[in-house]
């Protein structure tokens, strides 16, 4: 990566957290946190207004991804995550919280409105997740053959659960080949869009600092070359050697296991549940040693996301599909600073 690149949104210490501040400045101590969430193509949709002791956290929709995200579903679904992140370091700090999801009639912008005070309860749960916030990462190499702990599996299902969304896991060889079909078919189709291409070339140029995913930049001439359709697959799948993606095989074997996130409805309340669902998973999984990435091109290509729902075996509106396993170290992604973004 770019020594260029700031990772010092990452560098925390929980211990600069003053106990006699102010609710507004705690506040905004925890809002460090929320800015370390995923999102699509570390696009970091987001933006966050402080009044005292409240906080509207608003999407950006500057940063939206109109071709592969046309409805801001995943915009979204990233706002969610960096709310529960929020809430994880809300909790650490011994602060309760109240919150209003999409509070304003007339600002569809405004995800959600969130009250801190020193009274009230405190989700103690969530604080164990704490120190996974700076330890998450988004691991895009091939991981372990080795299969993911089945009462961490269980775990994993009931953390979705407890954020209002359903969690399959699918470790069965069998099942994960099927998977891996629909995915390389949602990738070809994809590829194939000189739309698509452009858009993501524009996150993952060597230009960027802050935000997209700028160490994969070498890339971006592959991507705008039509005649080279799948070679650039690497940075939606995973990378097994120099310029060369990951066939189909080689994604079940290096994905131990696959996790469908889904809701029985698909609006802007599912889609922010989702967002929330995601990342409680996600720091539970680190705080485990698992790591994850992401392979939702079959959600993206809106004609296969039935496909994609009857090979996880579920009633319900898939919204996210990852991989898990253990994998190699990898660096953070960089981010935004808290000022650039904070009213």
């Amino acid at each position: 990566m770019n020594n260029a690149i700031t990772l010092r949104a990452w560098e925390l210490n929980e211990t600069d957290f003053d106990a006699r501040a102010s609710l507004e400045q705690q506040l905004r101590f925890a809002l460090q946190y929320a800015i370390l969430a995923p999102s699509n193509h570390n696009t970091q949709p987001w933006r966050f207004i402080v009044d005292g002791s409240t906080v509207q956290v608003c999407a950006d929709r500057t940063r939206a991804l109109p071709v592969v995200d046309p409805f801001d579903r995943e915009l979204l679904i990233s706002c969610g995550a960096a709310v529960l992140n929020l809430r994880v370091a809300l909790s650490y700090f011994g602060l309760s919280y109240a919150i209003t999801v999409f509070p304003s009639e007339f600002d569809p912008d405004i995800v959600v409105q969130l009250r801190v005070s020193r009274d009230g309860h405190l989700d103690a749960e969530l604080a164990t997740l704490f120190s996974a916030l700076t330890t998450r990462v988004t691991t895009r190499a091939p991981f372990a053959n080795e299969p993911v702990d089945p009462q961490l599996q269980t775990e994993l299902v009931a953390a979705c659960d407890a954020e209002g969304a359903i969690a399959t896991c699918v470790d069965a060889e069998t099942a994960r080949q099927a998977i891996a079909q629909l995915i390389a078919e949602a990738d070809s189709a994809q590829f194939a869009d000189a739309r698509f291409r452009r858009e993501l070339a524009s996150w993952i140029h060597s230009s960027r600092r802050n935000d997209g995913m700028p160490a994969y930049g070498a890339a971006v001439g592959g991507l705008l070359d039509i005649a080279a359709p799948l070679v650039t697959s690497v940075v939606r799948v995973f990378d097994v050697g120099v310029g060369a993606p990951a066939t189909h095989q080689r994604l079940v074997e290096g994905s131990p296991l696959f996790v469908g996130i889904a809701t029985v409805r698909d609006d802007r309340e599912a889609w922010l549940a989702t967002g929330q669902a995601l990342e409680r998973m996600l720091l539970l999984a680190a705080s485990r040693g698992v790591t994850a990435s992401y392979l939702n091109q079959p959600i993206e290509v809106t004609s296969l996301r039935e496909a994609l729902a009857a090979l996880l075996n579920i009633d319900a509106i898939p919204q996210l599909l990852l991989r898990m396993g253990r994998g190699p170290h990898v660096d953070h992604s960089p981010r935004r600073s808290l000022s650039t973004i904070l009213d």
